[in-house]
This record gives C-alpha cells, sequence and structure tokens, in this order.
C-alpha cells in the first residue's frame, strides 16, 4: 500500500503577498512572527517510527514535513499524492491544521483512509472523530503496532474497526477498540534510522516521574523502557552516518533515567569511535559527576534540564520531586566538565505569585546556567493540568476545538494583577536567554580535567579568542582539527576569525572555504559567511570598515533545511512512489536564505552537503 505520512502546518498560512485567512482557519489574531516554538517544525520522531514499520512490512512510505508550508501548496501537495493511507501527526499547536489538512484530502482523494495520532489527538480521541468526519482511525498513544494492524485490515479489504489502541466509527458511533499493551521489546521495532534521515534520536518511552503540566504518561503509559545498549548504538551509528551536520538531539523524556545504561551508551560510542555532537532533556537528580563526565567524553554538549522554577513552593506544587539545591548541584557538575546548560523554566504554574516569580529570577542569577528559556503553562490534554481545570469548571473540552489560539497558555490560578506583571516581563524577556559563558581559565580546568579532548580543545581556542590571544586560539583550534573534532566547519571558522582579527583576509577566505566544503550548515558559518559577503561588497578591505565576526561551537542546528526531518523544499519528484521496501533517499541539506554564498574570486562558497 501506498502510505503518505504528513507533518501539517499549525492553520492556513498565506502564501506571500496573501492576506491572512479571516474565516477563521487562518493564524490566531494575536499570533506574531516567531511565536512557534523553534521545534515546533521538527518532523515528530513517531512519524519516522511509523514509517519505518511500514517500509520493512513491505508499503511504500513517504514523509513530509509540511509545517511552515503556505496551504495553497499544502493543497498542491496533496493533490499530487495519489496515497492509499494517509496519516497525520496532531499536537496542540497543529490541531486546526490537522483538520484543514484530514479536509483537504477527503475532497480529493475520498477512497484514503485518513488516520491521526500524536499526544493531541489521543486523549480527545472521541472527540477528534466526532468534529472532524474527515478523520477514519485516531491511534492512541504509542501507535506503532495499531498502524501495521490496520493497514494488514485495509490490504485485506476488512473493517478498520475493533483495533485494540484506537477509536473509530462503527455504526454512524463513536467508539474505542481494547486497550493495547505498551510494547516492552522496542529492540523488535524497526529503526527509524535505517530509512530516514533526521537528526532527533529517542532511544527510550516514557518518565516515572509525573508533572502536573506533563502529558507523557498519557502518550507512553506509566513507567520507563529503554532500547538496548547494542540498538542505541547501532540507531546513532545509522543516524550520524546520514547527517551533513554531526550533531544529535537525543529528545527522550528523561535520557538519564537509568545511569548505568547511559554510562554504557557513552562508552560504545567511544568504543565504536562515533564522531558526533549531541544533546539531551533530562532530570537534575538524576545525574552524577561519573555519568556526567562519561557522556562529555562521548559527545555531549549540551544538556537541557526541566527546571521549570525556583521556588520551593512551585516545585511542590507540581509535583516535581526536586530541590533548588540539587538544580544548583547538578548545574555545577555539569559545568565542571564543559557541558553547556539550558534550563526550561515556565511562569504561570500552580500557586504562582509575584513573589514565586521574584524568588525564580533571583534563583536563576545564583544557579547562572549558560542559558535559560522560559515558557508559559499551557494546559495540554492528557495532563494533570487539564484534568485538574475541567474538574474546577474553568476548563471546557470544547474550548480546543472552538478556539483558534495556537496552544492554551493561561496561569492556572494566578490573580489578575500577578498575571500582568508576568505577562510584562515575559514579553521582555522571551527567547533564548544566555547568562553564563566561560572563560580561559574555566576552559582550561575544563581541558585538564577531560584530557586531550577535542571538543574541549575548541571552546578553549575560542575563549583565547575572545580574550585576544590569537597564538593560543591558533593553537587550541588545530589541535582540535587534529584530534577529529567532529564540527570541522566551526573550527575552521574559528581559524577564519583569528586571520581576520590578524588583517590576513587571504587566509580568513581560505579558512570559510574549507568550513564551507567540510562541514557546511553550521549557522554560525552561515552568519559570518553572509557579514563578510556584505563587508566585500561594501568594499571593506579597501575602506577599513570593520568586520564583525563570530566564532562559537555552542550545541546549535540550523532549522527549516531538509526534508523530511525540516519542512524544506520538497524534491521535484516527491510524489513518485518508490518499490515497496525501498530506503528513501536522503534530501541534501541546504543553505537558508540561498544555495551559495560567494565572496570576490569565487573563494567562498557554502555549497550543498
Amino acid at each position: 500500500m501506498r502510505i503518505a505520512l504528513l507533518y501539517p502546518p499549525p492553520w492556513k498560512i498565506p502564501a506571500p503577498g496573501e492576506p491572512p485567512d479571516r474565516g477563521g482557519d487562518g493564524p490566531p489574531a494575536e499570533y506574531r512572527e516567531g511565536d512557534l516554538d523553534p521545534d515546533f517544525h521538527q518532523t515528530p520522531y513517531g512519524l519516522f517510527s511509523l514509517g519505518a514499520q511500514a517500509i520493512r512490512a513491505g508499503h511504500q512510505v513517504k514523509v513530509l514535513n509540511l509545517s511552515s508550508y503556505p496551504f495553497s501548496e499544502v493543497e498542491r501537495v496533496v493533490r499530487a499524492l495519489d496515497a492509499d493511507v494517509f496519516g497525520m501527526s496532531c499536537w496542540t499547536a497543529n490541531r486546526r491544521g490537522v483538520a484543514l489538512t484530514a479536509r483537504c484530502i477527503r475532497a480529493i482523494h475520498p477512497r484514503a483512509h485518513i488516520v491521526v495520532g500524536g499526544p493531541h489527538a489521543t486523549p480527545l480521541a472521541a472527540e477528534v472523530l466526532r468534529h472532524h468526519p474527515e478523520v477514519d482511525t485516531v491511534t492512541l498513544g504509542e501507535s506503532e503496532l495499531a498502524f501495521l494492524e490496520l493497514l494488514d485490515r485495509l490490504e485485506a479489504g476488512l473493517p478498520a474497526t475493533g483495533i485494540a489502541g484506537t477509536a473509530y466509527r462503527a455504526g454512524g458511533r463513536v467508539e474505542l477498540g481494547p486497550p493495547r499493551p505498551a510494547i516492552e521489546d522496542l529492540d523488535a521495532l524497526a529503526s527509524p534510522h535505517d530509512h530516514f534521515t533526521t537528526h532527533i534520536v529517542m532511544t527510550s518511552r516514557g518518565c516515572p516521574w509525573a508533572c502536573t503540566f506533563c502529558g507523557a504518561e498519557t502518550t507512553w503509559g506509566r513507567g520507563f523502557r529503554g532500547q538496548s545498549v547494542p540498538y542505541v548504538l547501532d540507531a546513532l551509528e545509522a543516524a550520524v552516518a546520514r547527517l551533513p551536520v554531526k550533531m544529535v538531539q537525543i529528545k527522550d523524556d528523561t535520557f538519564t533515567t537509568n545511569r548505568k545504561r547511559v554510562i554504557e551508551i557513552c562508552q560504545g560510542i567511544r568504543e565504536r569511535k562515533i564522531s558526533f555532537l549531541w544533546s539531551c532533556d533530562t532530570r537534575v537528580d538524576v545525574l552524577g559527576d561519573d555519568l556526567l563526565r562519561e557522556m562529555r567524553l562521548a559527545g555531549c554538549q549540551r544538556l537541557s534540564l526541566g527546571v521549570e522554577s525556583g521556588s520551593p513552593a512551585i516545585l511542590k506544587n507540581i509535583d516535581k520531586k526536586i530541590t533548588v539545591k540539587k538544580i544548583i548541584e547538578s548545574t555545577e557538575l555539569a559545568k565542571k566538565y564543559g557541558i553547556q546548560v539550558r534550563y526550561y523554566m515556565m511562569l504561570g504554574n500552580r500557586g504562582e505569585t509575584a513573589q514565586t516569580f521574584r524568588e525564580t529570577l533571583a534563583f536563576l542569577e545564583a544557579a547562572r546556567p549558560h542559558q535559560y528559556i522560559f515558557s508559559c503553562l499551557s494546559i495540554y490534554p492528557g495532563t494533570r493540568d487539564f484534568d485538574d481545570a475541567a474538574a474546577a469548571g474553568w476548563l471546557d473540552r470544547e474550548v480546543y476545538f472552538q478556539g483558534d489560539f495556537q496552544e492554551l497558555k493561561t496561569p492556572f490560578d494566578a490573580s489578575e494583577e500577578d498575571t500582568a506583571l508576568m505577562s510584562a516581563w515575559f514579553e521582555q524577556n522571551k527567547g533564548l536567554r544566555e547568562l553564563y559563558r566561560e572563560g580561559v581559565e574555566e576552559r582550561k580546568a575544563i581541558l585538564a580535567r577531560l584530557g586531550d579532548h577535542h571538543a574541549a580543545h575548541l571552546e578553549l581556542g575560542i575563549a583565547h579568542l575572545d580574550a585576544g590571544q590569537l597564538d593560543l586560539a591558533e593553537r587550541h583550534v588545530a589541535r582540535a582539527l587534529d584530534l577529529g573534532v567532529p564540527v570541522p566547519g566551526l573550527a575552521y571558522n574559528a581559524l577564519a576569525c583569528i586571520a581576520a582579527r590578524r588583517g590576513d583576509i587571504q587566509a580568513m577566505q581560505d579558512h570559510f572555504t574549507t568550513a564551507a566544503r567540510r562541514d557546511p550548515q553550521h549557522p554560525v558559518l552561515i552568519r559570518n559567511v553572509q557579514a563578510a559577503r556584505a563587508w566585500f561588497a561594501k568594499g571593506g578591505p579597501g575602506r577599513g570598515l570593520p568586520l564583525d565576526l563570530v566564532a562559537r561551537c555552542d550545541f546549535q542546528l540550523l532549522e527549516r533545511t531538509a526534508q523530511p526531518a525540516l519542512p524544506g523544499p520538497l524534491p521535484e519528484d516527491f510524489a513518485v512512489w518508490p518499490p515497496a521496501g525501498a530506503r528513501p533517499a536522503p534530501a541534501p541539506a541546504r543553505e537558508e536564505g540561498g544555495r551559495e554564498a560567494a565572496m570576490p574570486r569565487g573563494r567562498l562558497r557554502v555549497v550543498p552537503s
């Protein structure tokens, strides 16, 4: 069968020059460019997993990320896709786009079967089917086995009803199939990385904790299940081999839940010599000195921690089960080995007041993570917040089908005065904020703890560059390259910045060219390419104009570039179906803003990899 797995846009996005839809299908009135979290545009890992299972079962599969596409383009894509089954991933932020796309599919392909899953559809499965007659089936939570059974039924011409782990219509009524047990042996699943190019990797499912705002238990069930260490290492090896930039985001809910397992993964990465940098998400109470050192040596560059608040009262209210003391201790441990620490913070949780908010701001100054980012509490279906708000009578489930909001962002119980205070602060401080950066002495100490480590040399070299110590900077950056740093583009970018400081424009151009050829697509490199191109265009060398270049090696990925992981351009043959069982060809990575950046005499080019 032909299976099209789509990640739709959040609403009817207007085409360039086209006015927004005012009939209720367009963006919310209060929407501003940048309101969508950058992670929104990443294809959900579940779609890749469904695709991998379907390919192994002998089906023809396409995964398309349409999350930033104007709706007229979505319609063109749907019209061109002659699929038997259309599957979509539904989150709260794109629930309206899923409904619009389902309507479009049904109008163009009336005989196709439309199945929807995801963390928004799972707890609202009955409502999705009642409100959207175009949708045939909703898969609940962990969907691989239910999806495969659905495909078997459809291929055999049997009714797609009664399948465990699904919601469906029968006799004009919406019904739920029996519950489907969680998949105990995750190694039995086909790996997405054997078939798709994505910088996201998931090695486990579930979280043993139950924070009031989180819906992980609704999606995965209670508890933690992990893939075996060999399976994880095979997946990482396959993922890295396909990536143009050797950076991976491990997006488990709580990656370090099983410390022994993670240490074995890290040791396996080094034994197999899988060369890449990575980030992960976890909690402060499942970290330790030996674990963090192993993670750093295996390439861990950034640790994202769900901190949420610096107020002990709020941490207790949301059932976080961590302390402020533990947050600071774990932050210092990560810094000890040079791991960049990012805090995810929240405003508006249960019991939030102006006082608890001030405690949080004071806490940040004391803890000093490298970065932090705030979000306002969103009430997601499937969370304890959702259930308690509905029980209290101030939340009606129907609002998710009637409102045009992106996500239901609202303080749980803050006063109007405190809400106004927090809203005003958030408006001035939203987005990623930088708070801490190591200097030369800190970087020297980190290198001494890690030994002759490539990324630590690169970081020390950039610290020397920031301090104006160019010879030392060059020495450490060169050593990072000798040791095989996984991001040579950032090392050559640093060498270009050193050359520019020395006034050696020829060497700067050579290093930029090498960076672009060896390792394109780093945001900092592309930013410098554009700055240098503009500088040459203005006659910078002859007029003595300043050249603003940046040397950084933070964990950062370029967004919106290549299908199917991000909503880049589709290839011309996107609607041509591969033979059953064939692996999708990786799409070429592309520079944001154009295919090339040229400098005088053609010395600097950013080329597709």
